[in-house]
């Protein structure tokens, strides 16, 4: 069986929650920062922190809501994580700019964050994400009644016999995974129940869907601010190319939003990148971070 590099995890108060913090490497080693997408948790990374050659600390929270962070129960506001991002960075650290390093959700986290707090962010990565398809404000009515809806009835729960019967979902929904990782994440993503079943280890309510559209043009502004250095890794059959292709021209207008940006595609992978292809990934961003 395959040796993973170890973790360790601390709690931490972070405005008033109860944050699960993972960490890689020596804490004297160069740190980054690691975020991890919707429905997912810090461990998604295990496999892209193995292929890192060199020494860093990775510095991975679980967003409130997944993983071992407390769950709120509730629905969930968007602007919290970057305020949560902000108390995260005055811990650990406060001397310096920060690299980070963001899938998905949480791309979309650290890139909004770099534009408002341009001083305390070095550099920032961005796997598989160039913002959402535009949001039509004649749809915010029936956003708006979805949202309402869902807070009125709850979110559902999906659940599976044993870890293994999760590890065979998580393959189902990604052919590229192999059965070593699948069992890696099943048993690191997701967790026992009570009634000893197994689920994602992520709050349901994150499943009721925002009240708010999204704004791409709010989103631009935003990437238009940043001033850090910017790493796009793109999966040649990920979300950027599912959603964008068909539109000509979106993917470079989005790009051009950012004025220090290299892009870097990753080949034969989806989505999830750092679980289809972590070797290439991990040599991109050895590339690309600083070690100053």
């Amino acid at each position: 069986m395959k040796q993973y590099l170890e973790s360790r995890c601390e709690q931490l108060d972070v405005r008033g929650l109860r944050y699960n913090v993972r960490h890689w490497g020596e804490p004297d080693a160069p740190p980054v920062f690691f975020f991890h997408g919707w429905m997912d948790s810090s461990a998604t990374f295990q496999f892209v922190v193995d292929a890192l050659e060199r020494e860093w600390h990775v510095i991975a929270p679980d967003w409130r809501g997944f993983g071992a962070t407390q769950w709120l129960g509730t629905t969930y506001q968007f602007a919290d994580y970057y305020g949560d991002l902000d108390a995260l960075l005055a811990h650990y650290s406060s001397d310096r700019p920060a690299r980070l390093v963001g899938h998905s959700m949480g791309a979309n986290i650290a890139s909004i964050y770099a534009s408002v707090r341009p001083e305390r962010v070095s550099q920032v990565v961005l796997l598989d994400f160039l913002g959402l398809p535009e949001a039509d404000a004649a749809d915010a009515p029936a956003q708006l009644r979805k949202w309402l809806d869902g807070v009125a009835h709850g979110p559902g729960r999906r659940a599976y016999p044993d870890h293994d019967a999760f590890a065979r979902r998580l393959m189902q929904a990604n052919p590229r995974l192999s059965q070593e990782r699948a069992d890696f994440l099943a048993r690191n993503i997701g967790r026992r129940r009570d009634d000893g079943q197994v689920e994602i280890a992520a709050d349901p309510w994150h499943k009721v869907r925002s009240a708010k559209p999204y704004r791409l043009d709010e989103a631009m502004a935003c990437w238009r601010a940043i001033e850090a250095p910017a790493l796009m890794l793109i999966a040649d059959r990920g979300y950027i190319h599912d959603r964008f292709d068909s539109i000509p021209g979106e993917c470079q207008r989005r790009l051009e939003c950012f004025a220090q940006a290299r892009v870097v595609t990753i080949r034969d992978a989806g989505h999830n990148i750092q679980h289809d292809q972590p070797e290439q990934v991990a040599a991109a961003l050895e590339e690309f971070l600083s070690r100053d």
